[in-house]
This record gives C-alpha cells, structure tokens and sequence, in this order.
C-alpha cells in the first residue's frame, strides 16, 4: 500500500510529519492534485468512514493524506482525486494536539489507517521515526482493534459514537 501526501508546505518545517515520512522514503510528496495519485483519501470531512471494506482499493491504489495547516484543510480536501474516506475518533499523542480528539498529524492518520486497513506492521514502521509514535498506538489501542475488527463503514460509525457519548 503506497502512501502518498498531498503537500501543502504551510505548517512549520520541523514539525512536518509528511516531511520526515518522505526523507526515510516512507510516504511520497505531491505539490499539485494533478501530481497527487487516485487513491483512498483520508478527509476529515469525508461522508463515509474509513474501514476494513476499503482495503482492497487502497492496496490497488494508493492511501492519500493532505498535509495541511488545521485552517485551510476543509476547503483543499474535495479537490483531491479518489474515494474520500474520514478517521474515526482517535486521540492526537503527537506535542502539539497532545490529548486532543480528532487532531491528528500526518503520519498518526496514516498510522490509523493503516491499522484499520490491516496492515499494524506498517503502522508501527512509519510511527517509529517519532518519539512520541508508541504513545499514539498506546492512547487509541482500544479503538484501533475495534474498528480494524468491523466489516464496513456502519459498523465503524456505530463504535466511533460509543467513543463520542462518552465525550
């Protein structure tokens, strides 16, 4: 499964998830939608959550990520090409949304997407170039396998509200 960023190089450097993912080669770069592979797109505000169901595609495709400040993410996500798909509820462990649902780097979303596609090897090898990456497996180990164990989108919706009633 081929991951790949469309970048927008408006957050700070050295805090970009996306960036250190490409210099140890494990995420590729685009600075254009164009450049920017069809794929399974991770989007916030995506009407379908992301889910085992959408393994196959996204094995045969690409998993696509917008690196992005918080700001102007909603309005340059629809433009990406692919099957927009929304994270359920997880817990941010990287220093900045430390604790904060739903606010999620780069390489935390596609460590749970990647888990909830069943690939958890993979998950692990991106988050271990983080200091703080065994953290975000520890915080949402619950979540994680509960919606790695659904069948499709309904099934994630249906425990990610457990996770919100509890909000």
């Amino acid at each position: 499964m081929d991951l790949h960023v469309r970048y927008e190089g408006d957050d700070d450097p050295d805090k970009c998830t996306a960036r250190k993912l490409a210099r140890f080669d494990l995420a590729a770069l685009h600075r254009s939608d164009r450049a920017t592979p069809y794929g399974v797109v991770l989007n916030p505000h995506a009407e379908r959550a992301l889910s085992p169901a959408d393994a196959e595609r996204a094995a045969e495709n690409a998993l696509v990520a917008l690196d992005c400040s918080w700001e102007s993410a909603g309005e340059k996500m629809f433009s990406l090409p692919g099957e927009h798909r929304a994270l359920p509820y997880l817990v941010a462990a990287n220093p900045v949304n430390f604790g904060r649902p739903m606010r999620l780097t780069t390489v935390e979303a596609f460590a749970a997407a990647l888990i909830v596609l069943g690939e958890r090897d993979r998950a692990e090898r991106v988050l271990s170039k983080f200091t703080w990456g065994e953290t975000f497996l520890e915080l949402n180990a619950e979540p994680l396998r509960r919606y790695a164990d659904c069948e499709d989108s309904a099934e994630v919706v249906a425990i990610q509200q457990e996770y919100l009633d509890r909000e």
